[in-house]
């Protein structure tokens, strides 16, 4: 008899294993889009530090980004048992935020060219002050992992407490672990690369330059990616939690295979430029005013 609970037990154990696991691989899947963006914003603000204060930032900021965690999940928790009317307004402005995150960032690349291509001041003038740099990369991280983890809910959110707030934490250490393990790379690369230059070999010295070459083409490559992915999320969450659109898609027979990820793109390019249109303006109206 013994022996029959502990193995019903076990078997328990397993199932729920199981779960977490399967709940794990979709919460991953669907917060793809937020850590290709927190990629590539992080590698971007490292870019400009001296070569022996890259890796303590990254450092910093992934400490910063494991507390964001660590204060974000037991709050969604909180919300999942006692407030779980709130979820789904969160994914949609969650996903809402995404997509006008892309816009935003189309909008900056190529509508203010000019701005962006001013030339810079001198090198003491322009390097950001380190504690500065990794408070305002913390707080971006704030936000970003704040959409992680409520995407992550919206997947799990069916399940009970313990499963959630085992899938959260492994989402949250993971991403954290994956982003700035990657990053940490990324900004390395340049001096690994002038590393090898530096060695006899004709073929090593050439893998070094191909290198610090190509890695300007791949910061614009994750950028472009992490846009992408952000209005595939962004106007997923939105498709799958704001019924009309679902059921539009659906009549349609939009919903499945490779034009359901072509609705996604276009929902979270439609909504990315009404939040932008309604929010820009409001942020331009402050900013005059905060002056005035």
């Amino acid at each position: 008899m013994a022996f029959a609970s502990l193995f019903t037990l076990l078997d328990d154990i397993v199932s729920v294993l199981d779960d977490v696991a399967l709940m794990t691989k979709m919460a991953a899947k669907k917060t793809a889009g937020v850590v290709g963006d927190d990629l590539a914003l992080n590698a971007n603000q490292v870019t400009g530090v001296k070569a022996d204060r890259e890796l303590p930032i990254v450092w910093a900021v992934a400490k910063g980004s494991l507390v964001n965690k660590a204060i974000l999940v037991p709050v969604a928790i909180l919300l999942s048992v006692f407030i779980p009317i709130l979820i789904k307004p969160l994914l949609l402005l969650g996903g809402a935020f995404l997509c006008f995150e892309g816009v935003e960032k189309l909008l900056h690349q190529y509508l203010n060219r000019e701005t962006a291509e001013e030339p810079r001041h001198a090198v003491g003038d322009e390097l950001t002050d380190e504690k500065t740099k990794v408070k305002g990369a913390i707080r971006t991280d704030f936000i970003l992992s704040a959409e992680i983890i409520i995407i992550a809910l919206g997947v799990v959110e069916n399940y009970g407490v313990a499963s959630q707030a085992v899938v959260l934490a492994i989402i949250g250490i993971a991403m954290t672990v994956l982003v700035y393990g990657v990053v940490a790379v990324i900004v390395k690369t340049d001096d690994f690369g002038m590393w090898l230059m530096k060695k006899p070999s004709a073929a090593v010295q050439a893998l070094g330059k191909g290198m610090i070459l190509f890695m300007p083409w791949f910061m614009r490559a994750l950028s472009v990616i992490g846009m992408l992915a952000m209005f595939l999320v962004g106007g997923g969450i939105i498709v799958h939690n704001l019924d009309f659109v679902h059921h539009f898609l659906h009549m349609l027979h939009w919903d499945t295979g490779i034009r359901s990820h072509i609705a996604n793109l276009v929902v979270g390019v439609l909504s990315g430029a009404l939040v932008c249109a309604v929010v820009l303006p409001l942020m331009k109206l402050m900013g005059k005013n905060a002056a005035h």
